[in-house]
């Protein structure tokens, strides 16, 4: 009985842990784009932030996502107003202004500054050279952000040029995933 309980406890934890994002650091992403080159996916969050915590729970929990994101993105979870020391693309990017006693809003990160980040959650999109391709502001439900992982992952974003483009684009995507 003992065999079977720790047997069940163990497949049950590897389902569980299965169905995380690979989160990393940029400088981790960065160094994994030189050996298999893949964009990057970046969740730009801040610790008191209620939709940010909504994207962790519903979206990013979101089996079809966490495959999704897995197999085709690096991942990358920033801090938008942490402390860390950020070195990307050569520039070494922290928060001068960061106030370790708040609990609740901070200044925002000089990385945060560098992608014009003005809302929070807003997921970052970056090419396989680590170049910004757009920033996506706001929660998004596993279906609306499938939308935007297969647009980034596939490059159809560099045939759309008008918003008649974007719309047919809408209009003729297939969802896959499940809310």
């Amino acid at each position: 009985m003992k065999k079977i309980i720790l047997l069940t406890i163990t497949l049950f934890s590897l389902t569980v842990s299965a169905q995380k994002i690979n989160w990393m650091s940029f400088e981790e992403a960065i160094m994994a784009q030189k050996e298999t080159p893949k964009k990057i996916f970046v969740d730009a969050y801040t610790v008191w932030c209620g939709p940010c915590k909504m994207l962790d729970k519903n979206t990013f929990q979101n089996k079809d996502v966490v495959k999704y994101v897995n197999e085709n993105y690096y991942a990358v979870k920033f801090n938008a107003e942490g402390n860390e020391t950020i070195n990307f693309k050569g520039n070494t990017f922290t928060n001068p202004n960061f106030n370790p006693k708040s609990s609740g809003r901070n200044s925002p990160h000089e990385l945060s500054n560098h992608f014009s980040i003005r809302a929070y959650p807003t997921l970052l999109f970056l090419d396989e050279d680590a170049n910004f391709i757009t920033p996506l502001p706001g929660y998004k439900t596993p279906k609306q952000l499938e939308l935007y992982l297969k647009l980034f992952k596939t490059d159809d974003y560099k045939k759309i040029t008008a918003q008649g483009d974007w719309e047919n684009y809408q209009e003729n995507f297939t969802y896959e995933f499940n809310d």
